[in-house]
């Protein structure tokens, strides 16, 4: 009885404590008994569980606890307490839906523990901290971004283009053979014979004119109503004379007939081969119509030929001259600066390269042929095999074999365009004349034609601001460590600065030796946007503006709003301030203005810290946005004097700056671009000359193939010529 009694008291106390977390759990008054008699008894659904069993204990189903309402059960079962937790272990069937319950059911919520709470909890703080750190964290970094970009200048990234797909071999374009050129000779020899020949030819030339002048006085005698005398108005003395004048023509210019004639030989057939042939079927189809006059009293096209002569020659004269003021600037000094258009310098493009050294085989390369010639060996040999087929075609041809020599002059003289050699002479010798003045010599031909594919050009400091444009204005020593020697700062300075291989380091250098002090040996140095460091005898140098030195985080004494200023630092102090000026020679902005308009970007290769693009624009006024400007160390390698080069000169140049290098490079760009067209235009002129002649002389349209109507149609394709010359070195 004792034992029950136990075990009873024990029960109840178990129900009681279920009492209170049910009363607990819906945070009310509410008791077991209350809610069991309003909702009913619950039913559990599930799969059926087996009851443990307890040693010592009745079976199951013996000790129950009935909640009120149901029938009394036989026998009580005993009260389990691991049925809670089994009870709780049992997965919770799908919820399905089900129809409106009959009874009202209210469901209980959810109870969370105090640790997932807690976690909970954890978890939001920690976002809302890593939120706050990273906005932070970013408002930090644009601040940094905003701070940089203030105090370093905006530099220009290389683009890498992307590999093109392989083109098939048959439709690539083979680089052309490299030509032999003539053995090299100094350009004071060169100039030397230049002088000589044009001494030779200068006579013959103006004779030349006035033996034109005389042959085409017949010719312009109906236009100008001229009355010959007796002796001179038959027609058969008329032939003769023009006969005459022409083999005195062909006397005088003897020199380039022969150049024509050794040329030919070589395979090298050009404008003055066709002039030559001209020359020999007038003179004979002259004399031939001397002697039976057949073509209703039409004269030969002596006074034409003679016209052609004297452009050929004219056209030789002012390559002569252009050639003798080169070789006379490349002369002039005997430490030049040479101009050479280099491969992947910038952007994997090609750029134009000033540095100093001997002008070899420049001598060669003036003396190589022209454009115009390199165009006429390959036009002009299908041009006189075209002047004797349609020759042949049109008497021969036509069952006049009488009309040859007249079809052979006619079309000769056609082919021998008037300004087959003034389109590179001409434009040549005005350029020339105006480099010669400012210091600069085009190196011939094969340096003018490797300008094709130059758009790039390389400015160093000594290009914008020459010797004696840059001056110290006087310095300041900020501490009172050095006042009593300021000589140290300067060198310390000037140390630094030459060891950079800056043009600003001659410029210290000088007022270094002004103030007595020497070079130190600088060790670690380095190189930033906007300034320098190293170690001299175991003290940190930095050298800059005052950007740099804010970048560097080094305080800066106030009052030193002072432009263009170059602050020096020692072991973290501000020691001394130089102020300096700069100065662009007036020449310098036509200059750049010229390579602007050419297409040519100046890429700045400069050491000097303070030139920067946007000091260029702010000071100098300078279209600086058209300029590239690559990072530190890439200006370092486009402006390293050991860099290779290549072997073809473009230009020789004998002064300091930027003018004589960019007006020799946009005369190069220039004069390619005329010589060219111009070439391209007498080709032209020929082919239809050609065409035209033999179409009127198998026509026997005497009257429309006269001497001035040949003469008016030469006449208006070197119009366009002349003017192209014109335009050449009007940059």
């Amino acid at each position: 009885m004792a034992d029950k009694k136990k075990h009873k008291s024990k029960r109840s106390d178990e129900l009681i404590d279920i009492k209170s977390l049910l009363g607990n759990a819906d945070g009310g008054g509410f008791t077991v008994d209350d809610i069991l008699s309003e909702f009913g008894t619950p039913k559990i659904s599930g799969p059926d569980l087996p009851w443990p069993e307890s040693p010592g204990r009745e079976p199951h189903g013996k000790n129950v606890v009935m909640f009120p309402g149901s029938p009394p059960p036989e026998e009580p079962a005993p009260f389990v307490p691991e049925l809670q937790e089994v009870i709780r272990e049992v997965p919770s069937p799908p919820v399905e839906p089900e129809p409106p319950l009959k009874d009202n059911v209210i469901e209980f919520p959810e109870e969370e523990s105090a640790l997932t709470s807690l976690l909970k909890d954890l978890k939001a703080r920690a976002n809302d901290y890593a939120d706050q750190m990273f906005e932070e964290s970013e408002q930090a970094a644009v601040d940094e971004i905003h701070r940089l970009e203030q105090l370093i200048p905006g530099t220009d990234q290389e683009t890498v283009e992307p590999e093109s797909k392989p083109k098939n071999p048959l439709f690539v374009r083979r680089p052309p053979k490299p030509e032999e050129l003539p053995p090299d000779v100094p350009p004071q020899e060169l100039a030397k014979r230049f002088r000589k020949q044009l001494k030779k030819i200068y006579p013959g030339s103006i004779l030349l004119f006035f033996t034109a002048a005389a042959a085409l006085l017949p010719i312009a005698a109906p236009f100008l109503n001229i009355t010959w005398p007796a002796a001179l108005a038959d027609y058969r003395i008329q032939v003769l004379l023009s006969a005459a004048l022409l083999g005195v023509g062909v006397l005088l210019s003897m020199n380039l007939l022969l150049d024509a004639v050794f040329r030919m030989t070589k395979g090298k057939i050009g404008m003055d081969t066709l002039a030559l042939f001209a020359a020999v079927f007038t003179i004979a189809d002259a004399l031939t119509l001397s002697a039976a006059q057949n073509r209703q009293g039409q004269l030969p096209y002596c006074g034409v030929v003679l016209v052609s002569l004297f452009m050929l020659s004219r056209g030789n004269y002012h390559k002569l001259c252009a050639s003798r003021l080169s070789c006379r600037t490349a002369a002039m000094t005997s430490n030049p600066y040479l101009v050479t258009l280099d491969d992947d310098k910038w952007n994997g493009k090609k750029a134009y390269s000033k540095w100093p050294g001997e002008p070899a085989g420049f001598g060669s390369q003036v003396l190589a042929d022209d454009g115009a010639q390199r165009i006429y060996r390959v036009v002009c040999p299908l041009l006189l095999l075209s002047c004797i087929l349609f020759s042949l075609l049109a008497s021969v041809g036509q069952g006049k074999p009488q009309h040859l020599l007249w079809c052979l002059s006619a079309t000769f003289t056609a082919s021998s365009a008037l300004g087959g050699s003034l389109c590179y002479g001409r434009p040549f010798h005005k350029i020339a004349r105006r480099l010669s003045k400012i210091g600069g010599a085009l190196a011939g031909w094969p340096g003018i034609a490797r300008t094709e594919r130059g758009n790039r050009i390389l400015l160093s400091d000594g290009d914008l601001f020459p010797p004696g444009n840059v001056k110290i204005n006087g310095f300041k020593v900020c501490s009172e460590a050095y006042v009593k020697h300021p000589e140290t700062v300067l060198s310390c300075a000037a140390t630094l600065i030459k060891a950079s291989g800056s043009e600003l380091g001659s410029v210290f250098h000088d007022e270094l030796r002004k103030q007595g002090g020497l070079l130190r040996r600088a060790e670690s140095l380095k190189r930033y946007e906007g300034g320098l460091s190293g170690v001299i005898r175991g003290s940190q140098v930095l050298v800059g503006s005052p950007s740099f030195m804010t970048l560097m985080e080094i305080p800066i004494p106030q009052g030193l709003g002072v432009k263009n200023r170059v602050l020096c630092a020692i072991n973290g102090e501000i020691t001394g301030v130089f102020v300096l000026e700069y100065k662009l020679p007036e020449p310098s902005y036509p200059a750049i203005s010229s390579l602007i308009r050419e297409k040519v970007i100046p890429v700045l290769a400069t050491r000097d810290f303070n030139i920067i693009p946007s000091m260029l624009c702010q000071r100098f006024k300078l279209d600086a946005d058209r300029m590239d400007f690559p990072p530190v160390e890439r200006r370092e390698e486009l402006s390293d004097p050991s860099q290779p080069h290549s072997a073809i000169l473009t230009a020789v140049l004998c002064r300091e700056g930027v003018t004589p290098f960019a007006e020799a490079v946009a005369g190069a760009q220039r004069l390619r671009r005329c010589t060219r067209a111009g070439a391209v235009l007498c080709c032209l002129s020929s082919v239809i000359g050609i065409l035209l002649c033999a179409y009127l002389t198998s026509m026997d349209a005497y009257i429309s193939l006269s001497p001035q109507n040949l003469l008016i149609y030469l006449a208006a394709w070197l119009a366009p010529v002349w003017l192209l010359t014109d335009w050449a070195a009007g940059y």
